[in-house]
């Protein structure tokens, strides 16, 4: 049985559940009485807490959701805090036993989380297509090369849209993006502004629903998030193409998947804590995670983003259980 703060998910698809959960940026998930996989005699019991990547949180949210109606002795509980935040908060001073992370952990959160004895192993979790999002009135605009994009971005920003290209509207541009907690933020400025900065002048929320809105309403917005927020809402936005020399890509699975859509194609992660491994019931939803990631219908068709291959998926396993191992020895 599960429930979110501020979302009330019944009698819609888990697509539907799943973008309204992510709206509320947090979630507890119990094992429901009647579960088909767990019951009463199930030997799994504990809390397991989450947080970190808003990107990560529908796809952590999806498998916590299965892995509770199998177990019905375990509360996972999972919180939107974005990467950064959710290593420097939570993670890396011992609170929670996974982070999850739409970019690899950072020197200073690893010298944090050495400082306060918390180890850690890197598991993939999929593969997003950071998308770039405007209003679907906006009939003036498909797509965006990738020196347009970092113009609408960089610390001293383009202000109206004809600055960008002269046959766009002379209109204030409107930004909602990632705060500077996100992991989607620091891979934004790394594969799209660099050395350029990235503006203040900008709505930023670790919500991407609340990103998804604010361009909703306007016909001069413009945002960034993960691409399973804009699966979640292809009605209500439009995703541009982005030209990164070889004419524009629109964001999909397919493009994601096969490298075309550079530079925004991207990783994503979860870090549990060795230490928590030691627990049994950790443990288990570690290695159903893993198990999952090739999952096509929650990864691709409920969520909205790659799944891992067979390869990937058999090397995070390898990865894991050594992690296990060495934390049950």
């Amino acid at each position: 049985m599960a429930s979110s703060h501020d979302a009330d998910t019944e009698g819609i698809t888990r697509r539907k559940s799943l973008s309204a959960l992510a709206g509320a940026g947090a979630l507890a998930l119990a094992g429901c009485t009647q579960s088909t996989g767990g019951g009463s005699g199930d030997a799994l019991s504990g809390s397991i807490n989450i947080a970190g990547s808003s990107t990560v949180f529908p796809l952590m949210s999806a498998i916590g959701e299965d892995f509770a109606a199998e177990h019905d002795q375990v509360s996972v509980d999972i919180s939107s805090t974005g990467s950064g935040g959710g290593f420097s908060n939570y993670f890396c001073v011992g609170d929670t036993d996974f982070n999850n992370a739409s970019r690899p952990i950072q020197p200073a959160e690893e010298e944090l989380c050495e400082e306060n004895g918390v180890e850690y192993v890197e598991l993939i979790a999929a593969t997003d297509a950071l998308t770039i999002v405007v209003n679907p009135e906006a009939d003036w605009i498909d797509s965006l090369t990738v020196e347009e994009l970092a113009q609408i971005w960089e610390e001293d920003p383009a202000q109206t849209w004809d600055e960008v290209r002269d046959e766009f509207p002379n209109e204030e541009i409107e930004r909602f993006g990632a705060a500077d907690t996100s992991g989607t933020y620091d891979y934004f400025i790394e594969s799209i502004l660099e050395e350029r900065g990235h503006t203040s002048d900008y709505q930023a929320t670790e919500q991407d629903n609340s990103i998804a809105q604010g361009v909703s309403g306007s016909e001069y917005a413009i945002g960034y998030f993960g691409f399973a927020y804009y699966f979640q809402n292809p009605d209500q936005l439009k995703a541009l193409g982005i030209d990164d020399g070889n004419g524009p890509v629109e964001p999909s699975l397919e493009t994601a998947s096969s490298g075309e859509y550079t530079p925004l194609s991207r990783p994503l992660f979860t870090y549990p804590s060795i230490e928590s491994l030691g627990k049994e019931h950790v443990a288990e939803f570690a290695r159903y995670f893993v198990e999952q990631t090739t999952n096509e219908d929650l990864v691709a068709g409920d969520v909205g983003y790659v799944p891992a291959t067979e390869e990937t998926q058999e090397e995070q396993m390898e990865i894991l259980e050594d992690a296990i191992e060495r934390a049950q020895e």
